[in-house]
C-alpha cells in the first residue's frame, strides 16, 4: 500500500504535487512544482465556472500539454482539510496533484472550443516579420510565452521558430522547442476536434502553407 506524506502548507505551499509512475507504484517527486515548471507570469481570465473540474474533464496543463481529471479528494493539511484535482497528463502519463485553490495560479484550463481553433487556424495562415533578437533573448521571451497555457502563445512560437527554421538553422534547444510547441498544438487539437493528431498535421500544414511556412521533417532535426 503506498503511504504519502504530505509537506505542510505555509506560505511557500506548493502549485501541486508531482507523481511518476514507476513499475506499479506511484513515486512523489518531493519538490515544489516551480522549480520543476515556473508557474506562467501570465494568467487569461477565467470564471469560477472554468476552474470548476469534474472526474473526467479534458483539461491542459501548461508547457505540459492535455490531460484528465481522474480524481478529486480532500487531504488534511494541519487542522484544514483540502481539496485536490488528481491530473493524468497525457504525454508521459505523469501524475499531478493539484489543490483546488491553485488552480488559477497554476494556469490549468479546459481544452480550447471549436471557434478558438478557427482563430488558431486562421492565425497560422498569415505572415508575420521574422524576429531579428538574438537566440537566446528570443529563447527566453518564447519559452515565457509557453509558459503562459495559452494556445494561441504556443501557434505564435511554433509559426516563429519554423519561419526563423527555413531561413537559417536553429539552435539545438530552439528545435526542441519547436518539437514541443508542435505537440502541444497538435494534441489540444486533436483533443478538441476529437480526431486523430494526423488529421491536425494535415489541417496545421494547409494553414501554414498559405504564408509558405511548412512542419520541417524530422530529417532536418537529426544531428
Amino acid at each position: 500500500m503506498l503511504s504519502l506524506r504530505w509537506p505542510s502548507i505555509g506560505r511557500n505551499q506548493p502549485s501541486a504535487l508531482l507523481f511518476v509512475p514507476f513499475r506499479h507504484s506511484l513515486f512523489v517527486v518531493r519538490t515544489v512544482l516551480s522549480a520543476f515548471s515556473p508557474e506562467p507570469s501570465w494568467v487569461p481570465f477565467m470564471s469560477a465556472a472554468d476552474l470548476n473540474f469534474h472526474i473526467g474533464d479534458k483539461v491542459v496543463y501548461p508547457n505540459h500539454g492535455v490531460g484528465v481529471i481522474e480524481q478529486i479528494s480532500s487531504r488534511s493539511i494541519g487542522a484544514s482539510i483540502e481539496k485536490f484535482y488528481l491530473l493524468n497528463i497525457k504525454s508521459s502519463s505523469l501524475k499531478v496533484m493539484v489543490p483546488c485553490s491553485n488552480v488559477g495560479s497554476v494556469g490549468i484550463r479546459r481544452v480550447v472550443r471549436n471557434g478558438e481553433v478557427q482563430k488558431i487556424l486562421d492565425f497560422l495562415s498569415v505572415t508575420d516579420n521574422l524576429s531579428t533578437s538574438d537566440w537566446k533573448d528570443r529563447f527566453k521571451e518564447n519559452s515565457d510565452r509557453m509558459r503562459t497555457g495559452s494556445l494561441f502563445e504556443v501557434a505564435g512560437v511554433l509559426k516563429s521558430l519554423i519561419a526563423l527554421h527555413q531561413s537559417k538553422p536553429l539552435s539545438f534547444r530552439e528545435k526542441k522547442m519547436l518539437e514541443r510547441a508542435r505537440y502541444l498544438l497538435v494534441s489540444e487539437l486533436a483533443m478538441s476536434r476529437n480526431c486523430e493528431e494526423a488529421k491536425i498535421e494535415e489541417v496545421l500544414a494547409l494553414a501554414l502553407a498559405k504564408c509558405n511556412l511548412r512542419f520541417p521533417e524530422a530529417s532536418e532535426f537529426e544531428a
